[in-house]
């Protein structure tokens, strides 16, 4: 019998779409021929879902779970909304969640190997739609908390050193509002701050002050720009007279870090424009 390996598996996995314990087990049985194992996959029920595997999902579900100076959050996609308000998706997202919480795992294909990878699939046969978990992200601090709008499409878990979990909901709620990029301005990245740098010399350039005006208006635009998008820096959203920075440090608190999620951030969705989709079939139709 030849060897099944992992890089055949990957092979598989990426031209179906299939899990990978049913892409190991059909090339087992099929002793490592690929080409034999897809032609047994597409006589069986797992291909119906290989079929969605490559449809856009860019919809979906988020949610955090924290306990004890650790914390989770997920994200798990749909093709559309209306699949989210199925209960049997909402299990779902909360059964990887609890996987990956419990295994302190935040490798989604080594949550989803197995049983949860047996649920997809047959998720996928009830809603007819592509699922696709698609990333989990944890923090460990002493303090951690968590928070999920009410649309249950953006999610946040802030860990904190010092405080309670009540205050670190209170900061988790703020960054699900105001989606800062980091803590504090010593932690942008520097290639960041230069493609900022680079459009503000552009614009002050065209003020056609001198070069030692345009460099102050760039540095107090820069200085702006970190200030807005850092944590600690941004006037709290539930009481704008004081920062974040300075309520964390009332409570007897620093921020640790944490991690905003929003369904569907970054996927490019197609776009469709259905009048011409219209157009080409009442031109097919003639």
């Amino acid at each position: 019998m030849a060897q099944v390996t992992a890089s055949l598996v990957k092979e598989l996995r990426d031209r179906t779409g299939l899990g990978m314990m049913e892409c190991k087990r059909a090339l087992a049985e099929s002793d490592g021929d690929i080409n034999k194992a897809i032609e047994e996959l597409r006589k069986s029920s797992g291909m119906k879902a290989a079929k969605k595997a490559g449809r856009i999902a860019a919809e979906g579900l988020v949610a955090v779970k924290a306990e004890n100076g650790y914390g989770q959050v997920v994200e798990v996609n749909s093709e559309t909304d209306f699949v989210t308000r199925d209960l049997g998706f909402q299990g779902f997202v909360n059964a990887v969640l609890d996987a990956g919480f419990a295994a302190k795992q935040t490798d989604m294909a080594a949550v989803m190997a197995g049983d949860l990878e047996a649920a997809r699939e047959a998720l996928v046969q009830k809603c007819g739609e592509n699922v696709s978990p698609r990333r989990l992200a944890s923090i460990e601090a002493p303090v951690v908390g968590g928070y999920v709008h009410s649309n249950m499409r953006i999610a946040v878990i802030v860990g904190l050193s010092g405080g309670d979990e009540a205050l670190a909901r209170d900061v988790a709620m703020h960054v699900a509002a105001v989606n800062p990029a980091v803590v504090s301005s010593d932690q942008m990245p520097a290639d960041v701050i230069e493609a900022e740098r680079a459009i503000f010399v552009a614009q002050a350039a065209e003020s056609g002050k001198p070069a030692e005006i345009v460099e102050k208006m760039v540095q107090g635009r820069v200085s702006k720009f970190l200030k807005e998008s850092s944590l600690v820096d941004q006037p709290f959203v539930k009481d704008p007279d004081t920062t974040v920075g300075k309520l964390v440090a009332a409570g007897g608190a620093t921020i640790v870090g944490f991690t905003r999620y929003e369904v569907g951030e970054g996927i490019e969705k197609d776009e469709v424009d259905f009048a011409a989709e219209v157009a080409a079939q009442v031109q097919g139709a003639n």
